[in-house]
């Protein structure tokens, strides 16, 4: 069944006046999941100046009234996690009970910043001076700007868009062109739960779409995630334009096995943060660093999961990794992994039926699919192989050897992004010299590099991230400005 796409603007289900978008399922791509025409540029204009109409009021709202209607909308998208999470699963790739699970993430997230208005809204400090304290209050933005990605097209929306409402803002959204059936979803229940009209708009278009967003002189902040390039130009042309900006970008997240680890936890995990969602994550494990003693074991144990590893169609229950997004992802990671053996890297496991992550024939040969794939770098052009060095976002993990965790740590920071890391050992002592050397935002012990909770802090450091964090109490930090007041009564 193919859905027709529509955008939401100022309240209103409408068609647009772009060129025509096709999704079709990257297992089948000869499946059309939904189709319709794209916004066109001047819908850009109707959609920030809508949201400019409903600001004040939206703001002016009690914030118990707002979290009332993320409340309301997280119980449409729970109900509707079954049916929601197999059309993700057709339009993005990921398996069907991945799927679920990131509606019901989406649900768990509305919740949570639907109840934010129980929690602090404010500070009070002392004056020095009799009669008067001082105190700290908070207003929103004003027009924020979301561009998302296709790799979670319903969690990550809801955990910009959640905060971005609660706290009185209004919003332009622009997901990715890829996933646009989730998106509408997500528009659906927040309309059902009774968003006034104008509070949130979605335009479905292509990329320079975001180009036009972030140039509006309406607009009033940008949270962006994406892509390392698209977020750097968009964060130059927000700064030059002295509108804040906040994006989660690159990541090349290693996981470090020690001497000391549990190598059957270890190995299980590592698997899941390299080829769940098809590594097609953010924070998914793309370098392993493994202690030269257990090296061999390790690696023996992870080809022994990974040869019971189901790649096949994502709405096939006994299927564990999907394809990737579109033909265009397959072909880049395809040659990228040839780039790093023609440059020396080994597939030391997995690799497919062509050893070098591709399919020949069979069902896999239709789709967008990669094999799960191992690969390793030594000697002296390790660091600059581009198995090493660049993101591929696919499911893709390079191993490299150390002699001790002091080589192992350095080698874990050695990228230019900071977002996840992933660290196995048994020692208290090694956990805690882990937590002082590694400089990413997330750190994960004896468990896999990917993973978010809406209650704390999620972001990188070094070039993965910009700006403010994302979730929990640090998303407030964006979406909302402070105004001290001194507040003083008539002559004591």
């Amino acid at each position: 069944m193919t859905v027709e796409l529509q955008h939401y603007l100022a309240g209103r289900w409408e068609t647009g006046d772009g060129g025509l978008l096709t999704s079709t399922n990257p297992a089948h791509p000869s499946e059309t999941v939904a189709s319709g025409r794209q916004a066109g540029a001047a819908e850009v204009g109707h959609a920030v100046a809508a949201a400019r109409r409903a600001a004040r009021d939206w703001a002016r709202t009690p914030a118990h009234e707002r979290g009332a209607v993320l409340l309301a909308a997280a119980a449409v998208v729970e109900a509707n996690a079954g049916d929601w999470g197999l059309e993700l699963a057709r339009e993005e790739g990921k398996t069907a009970a991945e799927g679920r699970g990131e509606v019901l993430r989406a649900a768990q997230i509305l919740r949570y910043y639907g109840n934010e208005p129980d929690r602090s809204a404010g500070e009070i400090f002392s004056s020095p001076r009799r009669g008067e304290k001082i105190l700290i209050t908070r207003k929103p933005l004003g027009v924020v700007g979301v561009i998302t990605p296709f790799n979670f097209p319903i969690a990550i929306p809801a955990w910009k868009i959640a905060p971005a409402l609660v706290w009185g803002n209004t919003v332009v959204w622009k997901p990715a062109s890829a996933v646009p059936l989730l998106a509408m979803r997500l528009a659906q229940a927040l309309d059902a739960a009774g968003l006034p009209a104008g509070v949130l708009n979605l335009l479905i278009g292509p990329g320079p779409m975001g180009n036009d967003l972030v140039s509006h002189p309406s607009l009033d902040g940008l949270t962006f995630t994406g892509s390392t390039g698209v977020g750097r130009q968009l964060a130059g042309q927000a700064a030059a334009r002295g509108v804040p900006m906040q994006a989660e970008m690159g990541g090349k997240n290693a996981a470090v096995v020690l001497a000391d680890a549990d190598l059957e936890l270890a190995s299980e995990q590592v698997l899941f943060g390299a080829f769940r969602s098809t590594g097609q994550k953010c924070t998914a494990t793309s370098r392993l660093i493994v202690a030269e003693p257990v090296a061999d074991e390790f690696l023996d144990r992870l080809r022994t999961r990974l040869a019971a590893w189901t790649v096949g169609d994502p709405t096939d229950p006994a299927v564990q990794m999907g394809p990737v997004v579109s033909e265009a992802a397959r072909k880049s990671i395809l040659a990228g992994i040839g780039t790093s053996v023609q440059q020396g890297a080994q597939v030391v496991a997995g690799g497919g039926a062509d050893g070098a992550g591709g399919y020949d024939g069979g069902a896999l040969a239709e789709g967008a699919f990669v094999a799960p794939t191992v690969l390793e770098v030594s000697g002296a052009g390790a660091c600059a192989n581009p198995a090493w060095r660049e993101e591929f976002f696919g499911p893709v993990l390079t191993l490299r050897r150390a002699a001790d965790a002091e080589e192992a740590f350095g080698l874990a920071n050695d990228s230019e992004f900071g977002l996840s890391a992933a660290v196995f050992t048994r020692d208290v002592a090694r956990t805690l010299e882990a937590i002082d050397e590694l400089d990413v935002g997330i750190l994960h012990i004896n468990s896999e590099s990917a993973g978010a909770d809406p209650h704390v802090p999620f972001g990188g450091a070094k070039k993965s991230g910009y700006g403010p964090k994302e979730q929990g109490a640090a998303a407030r930090e964006f979406f909302t400005h402070t105004t001290t007041v001194y507040l003083r009564g008539g002559a004591a």
